[in-house]
């Protein structure tokens, strides 16, 4: 994975999120049927909770690496899973909870990735990618926002 040289690590998570919540501002229109896209379901508090959880998931592998612990494997498939909180419509509410919950993620990868060194984010401790790896990884998680798309 490379990162494209206009694109710090901090850029490619907090750009993410931006996306996610650009699209999310239009998902208080979503008329409750799930997107089928490729072999998953997507709906609005889906795609917000798989972005939230992907931002959480790496940030504990970044923070166990960084004090030589081994990261805790997630066995949850989440993904692949469809809650019934997943179905209920999209507020206002939740596009409020969404831009904060999300935002402050985005914050905190921001200010733990800018406290690395440039050797910290190349030569990361412990097996995986390097955190600036991680961090451009996260910017997939558009995906799931983009599943539900614009509903404009």
């Amino acid at each position: 994975m490379t990162e494209s040289p206009q694109e710090a690590p901090v850029e490619a998570v907090t750009g993410m999120v931006d996306h996610v919540l650009a699209l999310a501002a239009t998902w208080t229109r979503w008329d409750g049927r799930p997107a089928h896209v490729d072999d998953r379901v997507y709906t609005p508090h889906k795609a917000i909770r798989r972005v939230a959880d992907h931002l959480v998931d790496h940030l504990a592998e970044l923070e166990a690496r960084l004090v030589g612990e081994t990261p805790q494997p997630d066995h949850w498939h989440a993904s692949a899973t469809t809650t019934e909180a997943d179905l209920a419509p999209f507020t206002q509410e939740d596009l409020d909870e969404a831009r904060s919950r999300l935002t402050r993620l985005a914050r905190i990868w921001a200010n733990r990735l800018g406290a690395l060194t440039e050797e910290q984010l190349d030569h990361s401790p412990g097996e995986g990618w390097t955190f600036r790896e991680l961090a451009v990884h996260l910017r997939g998680s558009t995906y799931y926002a983009d599943a539900v798309g614009d509903l404009s």
